[in-house]
């Protein structure tokens, strides 16, 4: 293909702009919801602890939300701000792609409002993680190889494997996008790809951008493989390929699905959508692996704005003669985000909401075998954090001098011990230390072991480490997870060994 036969297509950013506001309008009006999301905490910590890597991800997440709290503090805005601009950025990667491949102005207007809907993208754009950036660069990716496509520029894999680098410096899911798109070249006549010089320069770019990240895991002992191995072992919950594609279903929205089965119908069977087959392939490459390795339906969220777009190119053309179903089908997507909307973001109270999802009958699961609450567990993880924090502040407080010098403050995860760290320092207290995840590498931050208040836990755990515990607070939530709901708050004392030799068996990579 070249350029010349697609030069008619321009992008609608006034059309766009429309959808892309109203996501930013969306999300600055629930900005503060049911409060900081568990992972957040973590984040918070990591960018206070820069370093090439982290136990359970890259390091490129917490470089940006390092930057962005240097010029904006720690306020909802400054820490959210990143992930709701990628939100706005994918709308229009997504009408991008649209038009790149063949549609106007409805076909773009199609693809950004299913990003905008999609329940999916609207909770990953709603706080901080990786996971904004790993749908963004998902996008520009796939954006990138159909320019290549399209122009037969092939001097742009090398900004492909710039995109591909920084996305394997956030998430190393980018693995599974590139290879899914090395199966759909291999299937397809676009494998001369494979044999051109940029293709394998572009691949280059990746792995330098990628090698600091692969030098720190050689230094640590490769702890995101023994992160990996655990979590699919205690705690990823194993869903059949039924289970897993009805609970995509629902995260992507069901009434999308029309959507992207025409995106899927113009990959492999549209004239026109057969010069990009290999995105389709792609997508079965990828579903598969997930499948088999009982992924959680999100990892493959990263996927959809494309399809979303070639869907809204198929089904533009579908109505060329029948344009009254054309406002239609936007009503309609309008009608089924303002349904599924709660599910995603926290614009109901708990109560309100609890009552909406047994009315509709929806549950969704978190892909994980922990006990549920009243809660799914996507809203679960905003309660009870800033209460536990001031519960271990009392608790702390009520000891004498003496003891407040030499007492660490112990979390079961990065959530108790990241919040402990967020809201601590107003309350006067020391920063915690976690055998969860890169806490354990944190380490110990030079605590005897004397004197230790422990958040939760077994009291047979207790009394095995330490010679003396008392209960001395408790902390209870009704809307939180069950297992960080009444939980007590102990100080224990006169630690059994030196801390520096139990620590290694506190570790938990999960």
């Amino acid at each position: 293909m070249n350029d010349a036969g697609r030069s008619s297509y321009r992008l609608h950013v006034g059309t766009l702009g429309l959808v892309a506001i109203a996501s930013l309008v969306l999300h600055l009006l629930v900005l503060r919801g049911y409060g900081f999301f568990r992972d957040e905490f973590y984040f918070l910590a990591c960018s206070d602890h820069l370093a090439f890597g982290y136990v359970d991800h890259p390091p490129l997440s917490a470089v940006l939300l390092a930057a962005i709290r240097l010029v904006l503090g720690d306020s909802f805005l400054a820490v959210r701000l990143l992930p709701i601009l990628a939100g706005v950025a994918v709308i229009f990667v997504a009408g991008i792609i649209a038009r790149e491949l063949g549609g106007g102005r409805f076909a773009q207007l199609l693809a950004g409002l299913a990003v905008l809907v999609a329940p999916i993208f609207l909770f990953a754009f709603h706080f901080f993680s990786m996971n904004p950036f790993d749908i963004l660069l998902w996008s520009l990716a796939a954006l990138v190889v159909i320019r290549v496509i399209r122009t037969g520029d092939e001097r742009l894999w090398l900004l492909f494997g710039v995109i591909a680098g920084l996305g394997l410096m956030n998430k190393i899911s980018m693995l599974f996008l590139g290879f899914g798109l090395f199966v759909g070249l291999l299937l397809t006549r676009q494998r001369k790809q494979l044999l051109s010089g940029w293709f394998w320069a572009g691949g280059a770019i990746a792995g330098l951008i990628f090698i600091p990240h692969i030098a720190w895991q050689m230094h640590h002992g490769w702890p995101t493989l023994e992160f990996m191995a655990n979590a699919q072992q205690s705690k990823m919950l194993a869903l059949s390929p039924v289970a897993f594609l009805g609970q995509l279903m629902l995260e992507v929205n069901p009434f999308t699905l029309p959507l992207w089965l025409a995106g899927l119908y113009f990959f492999f069977l549209d004239r026109e959508g057969r010069h990009f087959r290999l995105f389709g392939w792609a997508f079965l490459a990828i579903l598969i692996v997930f499948l088999l390795q009982s992924a959680k339906p999100y990892y493959f969220g990263p996927m959809f704005p494309l399809l979303f777009a070639a869907g809204a190119v198929q089904l533009e053309r579908a109505f060329t003669r029948v344009r009254v179903l054309k406002p239609v089908l936007v009503l309609l997507l309008v009608f089924a985000g303002l349904i599924f909307a709660p599910f995603a973001l926290p614009i109901l109270s708990p109560e309100t909401f609890i009552r909406y999802s047994n009315l509709l009958g929806v549950k969704l699961t978190s892909g994980e075998k922990h006990r549920m609450g009243v809660l799914p567990q996507h809203f679960a993880d905003m309660f009870g954090w800033e209460e536990m924090v001031s519960g271990v502040a009392r608790v702390y407080h009520t000891l004498p001098e003496s003891d407040r010098e030499r007492c660490a403050i112990f979390g079961q995860n990065y959530g108790e011990a990241g919040a402990v760290d967020f809201w601590g320092n107003s309350h006067g207290l020391p920063n915690a230390i976690s055998g969860h995840n890169n806490y354990w590498l944190w380490g110990f931050n030079g605590h005897t072991g004397e004197v230790v208040i422990v958040i939760g836990g077994k009291e047979s755990d207790l009394a095995r480490f330490f010679q003396s515990h008392t209960a001395a607070g408790l902390i209870n939530n009704p809307y939180s997870m069950p297992y960080e709901n009444n939980l007590t708050i102990w100080v224990a004392r006169g630690i059994r060994k030196p801390l520096k030799d139990v620590w290694p068996g506190l570790k938990s990579f999960n």
